[in-house]
């Protein structure tokens, strides 16, 4: 099956530091264009593309992180033609998604 390609438009880049504290190890952004469960623009988690901050990011989604304690989903963005393990995604995405209830969905 071919994966869905997308454009990430990256608002916290690699070292981006929230209101709570967190520093964010990897790139996250939105799709713009794509309303998800919270009624803003659907997030994305960028992984296994590059350790610099990018402002934009084009790659295919390649799972999707349901939040059972959350109304909104994360979609893992990765770049074409590369592969990740749902162990590697629970690994780069521990620093937000270890205070949700959630599981993954390989597409």
């Amino acid at each position: 099956m071919k994966k869905l390609k997308v454009n990430v438009t990256i608002d916290r880049p690699i070292g981006y530091k929230d209101s709570f504290g967190t520093i964010y190890p990897i790139n996250y952004g939105y799709i713009a264009g794509v309303i998800g469960g919270d009624d803003e623009e659907q997030d994305a988690y960028i992984l296994n593309a590059t350790s610099d901050p990018l402002s934009h990011f084009i790659g295919v989604i390649t799972a999707v992180i349901h939040r059972n304690d959350d109304n909104e989903t994360k979609w893992v963005v990765i770049p074409e033609k590369s592969s990740i393990t749902e162990k590697e995604i629970l690994e780069q995405t521990h620093f937000i998604e270890q205070y949700f209830d959630n599981y993954i969905e390989m597409l």
